[in-house]
């Protein structure tokens, strides 16, 4: 008997929702009847790559795309290494943080194996695990942020991964150096401890650890970083890990070859260490950071502000609902629900005149709602 499709695909599989894109500008502003939107979702750089970065993207020649591009973006890689101070075989790109994490799942679990993240933060180790047929364990957060006794509490024998994204997505915070080594010293090599590093570039705490200065120490860490945010190489879509050659060699075994695009990797050689770029960027978050920080408490919402290109807001309703008032005013906000933070709206900070046309915004949604 011939079966159904659907009958062949796992049962595990079939209890996961698929993760739904927003749909592209254009539709979305003929659909709500906008001139403009401005996008206050994804976390992305407005200033776009570092200027070295544009002009490379410019110069690519069209013919070049008829060939392959380096399988293991070695030119990359080595350039990145001589920066870090490391070897190039301690690093391993992908195509976004997303294949990253995939690599290291597959390269450390089985079937009845686990990995522990907190039920706050970047929902992708949680997705990746569970359609990859590894159970998902996620702790409550402290003060919004990675709790390590909470952590080590839900490990077992079939622990062997950790995922700590430091600073923290959604909430902005962070593990200063003694938590982490005292987390990494708890386990003693037991799991494999992934510390994402996605923002760290934002990062203007003299306190925030670069996890790089404990690779040595720990054969069991990696660390997480990419172009998308600080470089503003969303759309290449390029990531890359870190960790000693031993661990670093066994993810290779099941990576994808070939998955970085050539331009992804000459943009990103350019982009890479930028720091006027960085510099720039700063400048612009925190002055934002600071102004609508206030100015959101000044309408009594509760608002969570730590590192990072962006800003949780509390709301006295739907955050769903947030979200249709929002983009019909032209301004795409990220809901929290996802997030395990139901009635919240997490907001990419942006230059300070965007920031004061989303106030008022946001601010004539609430006097609709009489919540002001």
């Amino acid at each position: 008997m011939k079966k159904h499709p659907s009958m062949l695909v796992p049962e595990f599989i079939r209890e996961i929702d698929p993760y739904i894109p927003s749909r592209p500008d254009s539709y979305l502003m003929a659909a709500y009847g906008i001139p403009v939107l401005h996008r206050l979702n994804n976390n992305e750089n407005p200033f776009g790559p570092p200027p070295a970065a544009m002009e490379t993207i410019k110069a690519l020649n069209p013919k070049d795309m008829a060939i392959y591009p380096s399988g293991d973006a070695f030119d990359l890689r080595c350039h990145m290494a001589e920066k870090l101070g490391i070897s190039p075989d301690q690093i391993l790109c992908g195509n976004g943080a997303n294949e990253i994490i995939q690599f290291v799942i597959s390269a450390y679990c089985e079937a009845g194996d686990n990995i522990i993240t907190a039920d706050k933060t970047f929902a992708v180790y949680e997705w990746v695990a569970e359609f990859s047929g590894v159970e998902a364990r996620l702790t409550p957060m402290k003060d919004h942020g990675f709790d390590p006794e909470a952590l080590l509490a839900f490990m077992d024998e079939r622990t062997k991964i950790f995922f700590i994204c430091n600073p923290n997505n959604p909430t902005g915070t962070f593990w200063d150096k003694d938590t982490l080594q005292k987390f990494l010293a708890a386990v003693d090599g037991r799991a494999m401890v992934v510390v994402d590093e996605a923002y760290c570039e934002f990062v203007d705490d003299e306190s925030f650890p670069d996890a790089l200065t404990l690779l040595d120490e720990h054969p069991n860490l990696l660390i997480f970083r990419t172009f998308s945010k600080m470089y503003g190489l969303a759309g290449l879509r390029i990531g890359y890990l870190m960790g000693q050659k031993d661990p670093v060699f066994d993810i290779c075994r099941t990576r994808i070859v070939y998955s970085i695009n050539s331009a992804a990797q000459k943009a990103a050689m350019a982009a890479f260490d930028d720091q006027e770029h960085i510099a720039r960027t700063r400048l612009m978050v925190k002055e934002s950071k600071d102004w609508l920080k206030t100015r959101l408490e000044g309408m009594g919402l509760d608002v969570i502000a730590g590192e990072g290109n962006y800003l949780i807001a509390g709301l006295p309703f739907n955050d769903q609902l947030a979200y249709r008032k929002l983009i019909r005013k032209g301004y795409m906000v990220r809901t929290m629900t996802g997030f395990r933070y139901p009635n919240h709206i997490r907001v990419t900070l942006r230059e300070k005149p965007l920031m004061e046309g989303f106030a008022v915004a946001l601010e004539e949604v609430l006097e609709e709602r009489g919540c002001l």
